[in-house]
This record gives C-alpha cells, sequence and structure tokens, in this order.
C-alpha cells in the first residue's frame, strides 16, 4: 500500500498550488465559518428521511406480516426489490442533480422543494390498507407500487440533501459540526418516531398480545372475546399506522420549509456549483476508482445490514422470541435515547481520539450488546440496560461514516482536481448503499422467515421460525459487523492525511480567490 505522504505530495493539486505552512493559521481565521443559524437550520432538512427510513426499518416488516397479513415471500420481495430499485434511482438522480443547473434558490434545494409534495403523498398511501387487501395480487402491487415511489422521490430530496454539506461553506471542522448537528437531529427524529408511531400503533399490538394469550383458555365466553379482540384489533391497527404516517408527513413539510428558508449554498473549494458535462458513466468510473471511497462505502454496508437487521428483526424477536412484545415500543424508545445522548458525546471523542480510533470502539459494543439481548429471555431489566449499549453504538453508525464521507470527497479533489462538481454522485451513491443494505437485510431475514414456515396473524410460531429469528438478530448481525470493522481497518484517510488535504484545498482556494455564496 503508498504511503498516505506520498498519496498526498504527488498529488496534481499539490504541484499546482504548493501548501505554505506558515501562513496556515491565518488562511484557515479568513475561512468563514458556518452560521449556528444554518447548522441548526440544514440539522432539522435530515429529519424526514430519517423519520421515515426508520418507521419502515422498525415496523414495516410486522405491519406486512400481521397487520397487511401477506405472505412472507410476498412480504421479503416488496422489502428486497424496494431496494433495489434504490439501485437504479440513487445513482442516477446523483447524476441528473449534477447536470441540473443552477437557480436562484441554488441547486440542490429546489429537488428537495419540488419532491417534497409527492414524497409526502407516496408515504401516507403506503401505509394505507385497502380494503380489496384479501386478494394477494392487489395487496402485493399496492404496496409494492407505493414503496417504490416513495423510494424514488425520497432520493430525489435526500441525494441532494446530503450533498449539501459539502456546500455549507467553512473547513473540514466546521462541517465536522455540522454533521454531529445533523446526526443529533436525526438520531433525536428516530427517537420521535418511536415515540409518535411506537404509541400511536403499540397500544394495539399490546392487546393483540393480550388477546393471544387467552387463546388458548378453556374457558368458552373467554375464548370467545379473545377472537373479537383480534377481529377488533386488527381493523383499529390499520386506522393507526395511517394516523402515524399522516402524522410523520406533516413533520416532513415542516422540516423540508424550515430548511428551504435556513439555508443558503455556499460555493467550496474546486466546486462550481454549475452543470457537470461528464457522462454518467466516466463520473461514476471515477467515483468508484477511489480506493477510499470504496473501503468507506464496504465497511459502511456491511455495518449498516448488521444493524438494520437486527433492526428490521427486533419487533418479531420481541414478540415471538424474548417474551416482552408488549414492550418492544418502551425497549426502543430507551434505545433511542440513548442514541441521541451519545452523539454530542462521541463527537467529543473523535476530536480527542480521530474518526478511525473513534469508530472501532463505538461499533465493538454492538456485539455484545445484541448478545445478551439474544441470549435472555422474560428479563425486561436487561434489556433495557443492553438498549443502552446498543444505542450509544448505533449513534457512531450514524455521526462517524458520514462525518467521513466528506473527507474522502476532499481527498478525491486534491488528487483530482480538473474533476470537479461530482459531489452528488459521491452522496448518491453512499446513500443507494445504505438504504440498500436495510432492503437487503429485512429482505432476506423475511425470505428465511418464510422457508422456515412463518405463520402470517398467528399468536404463536413454530420452532423453527423461534429459531430462525434468534439467529437472525444476534450471530448474523455479530459476523457482518466483524467484516465492516475489518474493511474500516483498511481505511487510509486519517487525521493526518485530511489536516494535508485541507491544506491543499485552502491553498487552491487562496489562489482562486475564494468562494462565495450561491444563492
Amino acid at each position: 500500500m503508498m504511503a498516505e505522504n506520498d498519496v498526498v505530495e504527488d498529488c496534481p493539486l499539490n504541484e499546482k498550488y504548493p501548501i505554505s505552512t506558515e501562513n496556515e493559521d491565518a488562511k484557515t481565521k479568513r475561512q468563514a465559518g458556518i452560521p449556528l443559524s444554518r447548522k441548526l437550520c440544514y440539522a432539522v432538512g435530515g429529519v424526514p428521511y430519517q423519520m421515515t427510513l426508520n418507521a419502515k426499518g422498525l415496523f414495516m416488516q410486522i405491519f406486512l406480516l400481521d397487520v397487511v397479513q401477506m405472505g412472507a415471500f410476498y412480504a421479503s420481495i416488496i422489502l428486497f426489490l424496494g431496494r433495489a430499485w434504490d439501485a437504479l434511482t440513487d445513482p442516477l438522480v446523483g447524476y441528473l442533480v449534477s447536470r441540473s443547473g443552477r437557480t436562484r434558490f441554488g441547486k440542490l434545494i429546489p429537488w428537495i422543494i419540488f419532491s417534497m409534495p409527492l414524497g409526502v403523498l407516496s408515504y401516507v398511501m403506503l401505509w394505507f390498507t385497502p380494503q380489496e387487501v384479501t386478494s394477494p395480487g392487489f395487496s402485493f402491487s399496492w404496496f409494492f407500487t407505493w414503496n417504490c415511489l416513495f423510494d424514488l422521490f425520497m432520493s430525489c430530496s435526500h441525494v441532494p440533501f446530503s450533498s449539501l454539506n459539502m456546500f455549507l461553506g467553512g473547513d473540514q471542522r466546521d462541517r465536522d459540526s455540522a454533521t454531529s448537528y445533523r446526526m443529533g437531529m436525526e438520531v433525536f427524529a428516530t427517537l420521535a418516531v418511536a415515540l409518535i408511531q411506537g404509541q400511536i400503533v403499540g397500544v394495539y399490538h399490546a392487546r393483540k398480545v393480550l388477546a393471544c394469550s387467552q387463546i388458548n383458555s378453556s374457558d368458552t365466553l373467554l375464548l370467545q372475546n379473545a377472537s373479537d379482540t383480534l377481529t377488533d384489533t386488527l381493523q383499529n391497527t390499520r386506522r393507526a399506522y395511517v394516523l402515524a404516517a399522516l402524522v410523520l408527513a406533516g413533520f416532513y413539510f415542516l422540516c423540508v420549509l424550515i430548511l428551504f428558508l435556513g439555508v443558503k449554498e455556499q460555493l467550496a473549494p474546486l466546486s462550481t456549483l454549475g452543470r457537470v458535462r461528464m457522462s454518467y458513466l466516466s463520473g461514476m468510473r471515477l467515483v468508484v476508482g477511489h480506493t477510499p471511497y470504496v473501503q468507506l462505502v464496504a465497511g459502511f454496508l456491511f455495518s449498516s445490514i448488521a444493524f438494520q437487521m437486527a433492526q428490521g428483526s427486533f419487533a418479531l424477536f420481541c414478540t415471538h422470541v424474548a417474551g416482552v412484545g408488549q414492550y418492544f415500543q418502551h425497549i426502543i424508545l430507551v434505545l433511542l435515547a440513548s442514541a441521541t445522548v451519545s452523539v454530542p458525546l462521541w463527537q467529543a471523542v473523535l476530536l480527542r481520539l480521530g474518526k478511525k480510533t473513534t469508530l472501532f470502539i463505538g461499533l465493538s459494543i454492538y456485539g455484545p450488546a445484541i448478545g445478551v439481548f439474544a441470549s435472555v429471555n422474560n428479563n425486561l431489566p436487561v434489556f433495557f440496560i443492553m438498549a443502552v449499549f446498543a444505542g450509544g453504538s448505533l449513534a457512531v453508525l450514524y455521526l462517524l461514516p458520514w462525518s467521513m464521507l466528506p473527507d474522502v470527497v476532499d481527498d478525491f479533489k486534491v488528487q483530482n482536481p480538473t474533476s470537479t462538481g461530482l459531489e452528488p454522485l459521491f452522496f448518491s451513491c453512499f446513500v443507494f448503499f445504505n438504504k440498500f443494505g436495510g432492503g437487503l437485510a429485512v429482505g432476506i431475514s423475511t425470505l428465511v422467515l418464510h422457508y422456515a414456515g412463518y405463520q402470517s396473524g398467528a399468536c404463536r410460531q413454530p420452532p423453527e421460525v423461534i429459531m430462525s429469528l434468534r439467529v437472525l438478530f444476534s450471530p448474523v448481525p455479530i459476523v457482518l459487523l466483524l467484516v465492516g470493522l475489518g474493511l474500516f481497518y483498511c481505511y487510509p484517510v486519517n487525521e493526518e492525511r485530511r489536516s494535508r488535504n485541507q491544506r491543499a484545498l485552502l491553498a487552491a482556494v487562496g489562489k482562486n480567490g475564494g468562494s462565495g455564496e450561491a444563492r
């Protein structure tokens, strides 16, 4: 492997703009920072994506299986092929964004604004169960269509939003600070969706658990009451999911409005926010040819699959394996509250230890936590304690990879100073692998449950399903996480290389006359 000093010092940008360290402090002081109000409005803009993504991740599997009562095979196709659809939309949307011109509102923000109404509509319809749901073909077509439409419109919003990090102004430290605000807000959004949707629909899931416990009763009257309760609860649960979707759709609209009013795009070093004339394949070839980016994406993909496989199986695991189905929304709240509190703590740690070291420390906590989860039954205090540790590790997955991505883009700019305007492609591929990892995790786990004999809507599941849920929740995510950590170990952009890249970009800014406001 080439030494990091050689990679940076021999790059074209350093040859064109030799780095002078004696004026570095003065240049850094002249670099305008990012106002707090802009950081906060930018952070709020990430709330809709995390709210809807985690609502789908936490509840979509149990919604399709136990509320819609769709077969596990059809549910797995919807969950997996929906993400395969993202394989086409995310990179293509990134390319279309890079090809679009700058308007008086900027280049990226118009995409977020105009995709919002369609995203809101498709999200609400995704959770609506029509009366014709008794037909398997119609049910599959309905949810598959709305799932794909929502993913498309969310790509049109989230890809430009992710790229916006590079155009907030300031330097690397300012961008890292903005990223920590964003991730803190996104973890809080995940907590909010668990609180909102969990409390709206959780009461009906708890009623079902209680009714199921009475099914085996020898008392005929009690058995009849339990059967009636199950029927009534199913209809109420379907209405509750629609109500929760409407509430989250309202937050979607409000957050996009705050982003539009509070954020103005700023020109970044070696970026013009203009149209990219390069073809799609040429741009993708440059992006995937940058080794640090590939290593970061690969590590993030395996780690994301590990977390999202455990997340997607969590509700079913608590209901059918751990025996705490009526409390699963409370365990989720504890986990996400821990993640919310942990984000600023991990930000402080990374400033002292560096990003790569902090990433290893934080992700290493997750394996033991879910291992204890899977080995203990009906022990609520232990579940709450482990949820605190798992939440702290989840905060690292939210914060660190997204904080490292702008460093990789800077590294690419330093080594390829003539290839400008490719930021949307970098971020769109990163978004794709995050969503694809989630779809792969939930799709595979649902398919495994199908072949294990999962019975939709049943109160009790066969032993094969219980064992499958236990394996999917702990051993498989731990192995995937270890693979991700191994890939992160090979990631070459450490703190020294980041500093050298920053000095090279500052030198380029000084030669080109600085950067300005895009709108």
